[in-house]
């Protein structure tokens, strides 16, 4: 319960500032425009808000709603009931097309910049700590659709298109394995060689469509030790003991015997393994969370991290960069969202709660949420009615043509508009359901 709380206050958080900055950018430009923006609210309030405040002499009314699925800012004259009167000079439709094209980009732009000023910040503060994949020597164990493309397990990963390929322990992990599936070329080392390899047209379509981890560091099947009262320690096992089968199939790598212990929950069946160059056949119950008991040797203790750390200043070109590539690699993943498994790979805010930490990491959380303002400007930017993206198309429109879309026109495509993103928010948030519920 401890853990769900933390996830919780940590999103709720991260989202709030997003929220707060992108409608701060909708109101800076419209005050600097001299448009009225009527109310300023984090989050959203139907019939109630839970605070509200209204300076004197200003038109602005400032509150937190209930319902907490974003937030807005009411700037008069847009799409509302003040549109069947003739516009005034404080409203946003009186204004040129220019100022009401750049007061709807306002939203997007200040996440955009909120992104990477936090990367900068980041970079100025912790550093850059990372693991060279090419340094991992043990290799790779992966996926059956990644092997299909020439891989093999224990290859070690060593660039993709001719840059280095590395992993950071976080949300930013996205950007090298995107890096990796959209290679034209990728090299790797094995058997102390190194192999490029050219993977076929289609190989990312295959491994998302998986929906299995493409890759993990391979593990050995060595125990290093076993829990008290374990069933680990029931059938004897000790450290230095390889594991070779369990139930009769053979296993390879600390993966395989997860994946196989899984298979068996609550079972009684057979596991062989060497000792001292004898094997042995033992019977071994399997719990109900697919575990013995027992630790395997950690290889991570032979990973180099590596760190860089930047000045105030250089930190920012760096942090930019993070950003930018960052967005490149979140707009090649999107493309997956069209294909026939891309509504089932949706998630909403249980899959954005799930990928904060179980304890505060202030690290882990700024990444999260500069990844966040990133996600939030691209899907506003998305030509949608009723999002940022649409009214600009509407702009655009305007600007070509130099003249306006019909107000009913526009009234329908924003009720079109609301409709669709209802429907995108069940789905998300319904995946979230049958994930939970039939894990």
């Amino acid at each position: 319960m401890e853990s769900f709380l933390i996830k919780a206050l940590q999103l709720i958080l991260s989202l709030s500032i997003l929220v707060i900055v992108h409608e701060f950018g909708h109101f800076l430009f419209a005050k600097l425009f001299k448009i009225r923006v009527e109310k300023f609210y984090l989050f959203f309030d139907p019939w109630f808000s839970i605070f509200k405040f209204k300076p004197k002499n200003s038109d602005t009314e400032y509150g937190i709603g209930w319902l907490p699925l974003g937030g807005y800012v009411k700037i008069s004259g847009m799409i509302d009931e003040s549109m069947a009167e003739p516009p005034k000079s404080w409203e946003f439709r009186s204004k040129p097309t220019w100022q009401r094209l750049l007061v709807m980009v306002g939203g997007v732009l200040f996440n955009f910049i909120l992104a990477l000023f936090i990367f900068s910040m980041m970079l100025f503060t912790w550093g850059d700590t990372y693991v060279p994949l090419k340094k991992m020597k043990h290799g790779m164990e992966f996926s059956q659709a990644v092997k299909s493309g020439g891989f093999q397990d224990k290859d070690v990963l060593v660039s993709a298109d001719g840059k280095d390929l590395e992993i950071r322990g976080s949300v930013l992990d996205m950007n090298t394995l995107m890096q990796f599936i959209d290679a034209k070329t990728v090299v790797v080392e094995r058997n102390g060689q190194l192999i490029e390899i050219n993977p076929p047209k289609g190989f990312g379509d295959s491994i998302i469509s998986s929906k299995i981890v493409p890759y993990e560091a391979w593990g050995p099947t060595l125990v290093d030790s076993v829990m008290a009262g374990s069933e680990a320690e029931r059938i004897g096992l000790q450290k230095g003991d390889s594991i070779t089968s369990i139930n009769g199939v053979a296993v390879t790598s600390f993966k395989q015997i997860r994946t196989q212990l899984g298979k068996n929950k609550n079972h009684v069946v057979p596991i062989s393994f060497y000792r001292d160059g004898m094997s042995n056949t033992v019977s071994a119950s399997i719990d109900s969370t697919g575990t013995l008991g027992y630790y395997t040797v950690n290889v991570a203790k032979d990973y180099t991290t590596e760190k860089r750390n930047f000045g105030f200043f250089e930190s920012f070109p760096v942090g930019i960069s993070m950003g930018l590539q960052t967005l490149k690699a979140y707009m090649a993943q999107m493309r997956f969202v069209f294909n026939k498994d891309g509504l089932s790979n949706l998630g909403g805010f249980g899959t954005i709660g799930s990928l904060f930490p179980a304890s505060w990491d202030w690290e882990y959380f700024w990444t999260l949420t500069a990844f966040l303002s990133l996600i939030l400007a691209f899907m506003n930017i998305l030509p949608i009615p009723a999002l940022d993206g649409g009214h600009i198309m509407f702009l655009l429109y305007e600007v070509i043509t130099r003249r306006k879309p019909g107000e009913k026109f526009m009234e329908y495509a924003q009720i079109t508009g609301m409709l669709l993103l209802l429907a995108l928010i069940i789905v998300a948030n319904g995946n979230d359901i049958i994930r939970a519920l039939f894990n």
